[in-house]
């Protein structure tokens, strides 16, 4: 192949999908799409978020736009926290252009993303929904999960202070505690919901046996797992049982750490002091090396879409269930524009079923986390 469609390079030279909404079909083969725009990536009104979408059932449904915005790495863990007017300017745009659904955490920072949220989102609180989480932290550097009934209530009141709100929209446990019955747990955001300070509650990376027991004490919402075009494990055990009980997923990593945006290779390195990706087998320099074939293959279906790495491997997402929101991170406009033009690009169930014949064969390279550390381990036996 030789022009590569990732995102620096389709910035630079593409424009994509209209102002408003392409929606029309585009099928592999076709290389015109229909009213594109010159300069879309330069054009404040040029990417609006196409369509929204409903977690949970009954009374525990909310509905968001189809695409989040994960807000970690504008605080940590994926390089130096970055500037904090820019970035509420940033999260301000996100919200003119549709997205209404906002993803921090009490550990990201620690607690300076929740400050940063909250900062940036005031003035649009009756307008977006914060999701935010609890029950992760590492003291002396050792992760220590803890969900202890009055911790939790330590932790959604001071996350409510830095967050500027009188509520969260949905709560997560941020990783199971296995020294804390789940239905302990689900009877405290019972009451937390009672008292108003949650809407609603979920978990990340849970078993589905948590799941359904957890669920059966109070309704839960959405799970928050990582699931990318190169990461499907959640598939086999967790897609039926969130199925079964009307349960939503909210997709974190959909791009796989940054990867599938296309830029990364070998030569890509991350500095251990302030990425945690640095110690990531799947983002080694052989792992994203031998991973190449997956962005040679995004790139081939992006050429015939006019699309880029990023927005395939984004809409394959949003094609796969109706109650999967994916929230990628950003911290640069040009991004945030990408990744919400992912919600207008359509493929067909043909040319999702040959998508899909051509993963089949493919295999990705690393773990996502090291074996025996602790990220490992609290995924719940996944690895």
């Amino acid at each position: 192949m030789n022009t590569k469609l990732n995102r620096r390079k389709f910035l630079k030279s593409s424009a994509l999908f209209g102002g408003a909404i392409a929606t029309s079909a585009m099928t592999f083969g076709n290389t015109e799409t229909a009213d594109l725009k010159k300069n879309a990536a330069n054009s404040k009104h040029s990417a609006i978020m196409a369509g929204r979408r409903t977690l949970g059932s009954g009374k525990a449904a909310m509905e968001v736009s189809a695409l989040g915005l994960g807000c970690m790495g504008m605080s940590s863990g994926h390089g130096p926290a970055r500037d904090k007017k820019a970035m509420c300017r940033l999260i301000a745009e996100a919200v003119d252009l549709g997205i209404d659904f906002f993803d921090t955490a009490e550990i990201y920072g620690p607690h300076t993303n929740e400050e940063l949220v909250g900062e940036a989102l005031a003035p649009y609180r009756g307008k977006v929904k914060i999701g935010s989480k609890f029950g992760l932290y590492y003291p002396g550097g050792k992760q220590l999960e803890d969900a202890r009934p009055g911790r939790i209530r330590e932790a959604i009141d001071a996350s409510l202070k830095r967050l500027k709100t009188d509520h969260i929209d949905i709560y997560y446990q941020h990783r199971i505690d296995n020294k804390i019955p789940i239905e302990e747990v689900a009877g405290t955001m019972r009451e937390l919901a009672e008292e108003g300070k949650i809407l609603h509650w979920g978990m990340s990376e849970p078993n589905a046996e948590t799941i359904r027991r957890a669920h059966k004490e109070f309704p839960v919402t959405a799970v928050e797992d990582q699931y990318a075009l190169t990461f499907r494990l959640h598939e086999k055990e967790t897609f039926p049982v969130l199925e079964e009980l009307g349960i939503g997923l909210v997709a974190y990593s959909p791009l796989d750490r940054g990867y599938l945006g296309g830029e990364m290779d070998g030569k890509t390195r991350f500095d251990p002091q302030t990425d945690m990706r640095a110690n990531f087998p799947r983002l080694s320099p052989e792992a994203m090396e031998k991973n190449r074939v997956f962005i040679d293959f995004l790139d081939e279906i992006g050429r015939e879409k006019r699309a880029s790495c990023a927005q395939v491997a984004l809409a394959w997402i949003l094609h796969q269930k109706p109650w999967i929101v994916p929230i990628p991170e950003t911290t640069k406009r040009a991004h945030l524009l990408e990744n919400i033009r992912s919600s207008s690009l359509v493929f067909s169930q043909e040319e999702i079923s040959e998508i899909e014949g051509r993963l089949s064969q493919m295999t990705p390279v690393g773990e996502r986390y090291k074996p025996g550390s602790d990220m490992a381990r609290s995924v719940y036996n996944l690895i």
